[in-house]
């Protein structure tokens, strides 16, 4: 028997994952259908052309819930926003590491998402979402893997027994005996530095391309202050001889023409850069020495600021969309003929 849950209202969690579901996705539409016109890799063609049907199939389901909700359909992001006819920006690689990016930045809204949903149907698509990011992180890794693009984590010896921490110098960081890395502070470093090389390459090609002056100068400070996370992260790696990651700045084409909106550029490199607080917060709480702790805190500060400016350019041009709130009852209350 087929459930109805006409008369279950939308929770405003369920508002909020649908609403912010639907928006990314209009966006991811845009950049990969121009993606698709420069790709010279019939396998990377593929898995770009697969992620696009499952940004369609998430948008057109959403869509049909707030019809059905009668709830107001978001604009996100349009044709009007995408350049199909612009030069090439970034070489095949690059779409590999992309993908890879925005199927963990996915990945961890949908995840989130399933425990706080209260109707079945809302919980069933975002568990069916989060297997479909799942699955194109799988396929896009091992395309990665093939082409010898992949990245893996540093090796460490295999310990030879259980161990037990004895003294709280194990926490030090800034002075005295500081221990070697652990395999959760490394992970978390490599993931961080694989996220900001992305994110940097990103922020090269935008500024190349962005027709607001304001736009181009936010674009060129994400991309010193990115550089900036990656090099010191990459200085806790090497400090215990491990490798770091290379970086992707040579995978931008020479291009100035640009394929999409400042709006569009602007609001991805917003949700990407708001992806990167829940990722050094991640590594925070699996981390275990004061030195790194107060790295983190440190690019949480840099990137919060960043974001907050980010949405105040956005705010100033009207390109905001506003997410569903809750109601401003001293509002009602003040207006109230």
């Amino acid at each position: 028997m087929e459930n109805n849950y006409n008369h279950i209202r939308l929770t405003s969690a369920e508002m909020g994952k649908l609403w912010v579901t639907y928006t990314g996705n209009t966006m991811a539409k845009c950049v990969l259908r121009y993606y698709l016109q420069h790709i010279d890799d019939k396998d990377i063609k593929k898995v770009v052309k697969n992620a696009l049907n499952l940004s369609e199939k998430l948008v057109n389901k959403i869509k049909d819930i707030f019809i059905q909700e009668n709830f107001p359909i978001p604009i996100g992001f349009t044709d009007q926003d995408v350049n199909l006819g612009a030069p090439r920006l970034f070489s095949d690689e690059f779409y590999l590491h992309y993908l890879k990016y925005t199927s963990k930045a996915g990945m961890s809204i949908y995840s989130i998402a399933i425990p706080i949903m209260t109707r079945e149907d809302i919980r069933d698509f975002f568990i069916k979402t989060f297997n479909s990011a799942v699955n194109l992180l799988n396929e896009v890794n091992k395309i990665l893997i093939a082409k010898g693009y992949y990245e893996k984590s540093p090796q460490i010896p295999t310990p030879d027994k259980v161990d037990f921490i004895k003294k709280q110098k194990y926490l030090n960081g800034f002075f005295g005996d500081i221990r070697s890395l652990h395999a959760l502070e490394i992970s978390h470093l490599h993931d961080n530095i694989e996220n900001n090389v992305t994110s940097k390459c990103l922020l090269i090609g935008f500024s190349q391309v962005s027709q607001t002056e304001k736009v181009k100068k936010f674009f060129l400070r994400g991309k010193e202050l990115t550089n900036k996370h990656i090099e010191a992260s990459t200085q806790q790696l090497h400090k215990d001889n491990l490798p770091s990651l290379p970086l992707l700045d040579d995978l931008v084409s020479t291009s100035t023409y640009t394929p999409f909106s400042d709006k569009l550029m602007l609001w991805h490199k917003i949700d990407m850069f708001s992806m990167k607080i829940r990722s050094y917060a991640n590594a925070i709480s699996l981390n275990g020495r004061r030195d790194l702790g107060a790295m983190y805190v440190r690019f949480l500060k840099d990137i919060g600021l960043y974001v907050e400016d980010g949405t105040n350019i956005m705010i100033k041009y009207g390109w905001m969309e506003q997410p569903p709130e809750a109601v401003d009852r001293k509002e009602l209350a003040m207006n109230k003929e």
